[in-house]
């Protein structure tokens, strides 16, 4: 396993597997890169999938989402959340169709990225949801 120390130090990929800075009681959450996007403006856009988290959501059965497939975030976001590479693995397809709304949203100027920590965009979803 490796540690996150710095961008500079680490280079990110497709597939890396990650553990971050969670909630508390989300230690064995963990992030997906699912893609890299390349913008003039904010520079790389990863695609990332956060698993094994408790999101109250009133809109699917049961209440509780244990997953966000798709989260567009930057590189700054990456830089306060990352703490060890767990594994390599193939990207997750569960990210596509929400990458493809959030696609064409972006390329009209209706949607944007997050730069907070992963944890703190995970607190913004579960509140939005449940408002």
């Amino acid at each position: 396993m490796t540690s996150f120390s710095s961008l500079d130090q680490t280079i990110l990929f497709i597939g890396q597997i990650w553990s971050y800075k969670t909630r508390p009681g989300e230690d064995y959450s963990r992030l997906m890169i699912n893609q890299i996007d390349k913008d003039r403006r904010y520079g790389l856009i990863y695609h990332i999938s956060i698993t094994r988290i408790r999101i109250k959501d009133p809109t699917i059965p049961g209440g509780i989402a244990y997953q966000l497939p798709h989260l567009p975030v930057s590189e700054h976001t990456l830089q306060k959340s990352l703490t060890t590479l767990m594994k390599q693995s193939r990207p997750d397809n569960l990210y596509l169709p929400g990458y493809k709304i959030w696609k064409k949203a972006f390329q009209c100027g209706k949607a944007d990225i997050f730069t907070n920590s992963v944890a703190e965009i995970i607190n913004f979803v579960e509140s939005a949801l449940n408002q």
